[in-house]
């Protein structure tokens, strides 16, 4: 009787199926391990968090550095003010 593990006499070609079935698991499991939040070796911990910095309050800072002078600032402001509305003047010092 010819069966998969015994193809005339030996493994046959099913034997390759075996290594490829437990590679996948391994990285499938890795990846789950991933996704979840996990903390680990393999994690991939980058920060993704917003910086919190509007273009309003950037550009107040450009002012206060001296990188940008009054008339640009404030011909900017108006365009960013245009933009995101009258919320965005409060992160203005």
């Amino acid at each position: 009787m010819q069966t998969l593990a015994h193809w005339d006499g030996g493994p046959g070609p099913w034997i390759l199926l075996f290594p490829l079935v437990w590679a996948a698991i391994v990285v499938g499991g890795v990846a789950v391990l991933r996704r979840t939040g996990r903390r680990g070796p393999w994690s991939a911990e980058r920060d993704t968090r917003p910086t919190g910095d509007s273009p309003i309050a950037v550009l107040g800072r450009r002012f206060a550095s001296g990188e940008i002078d009054e008339d640009e600032y404030w011909r900017r402001l108006s365009v960013l003010d245009e933009q995101f509305g009258r919320a965005g003047k409060d992160g203005v010092a």
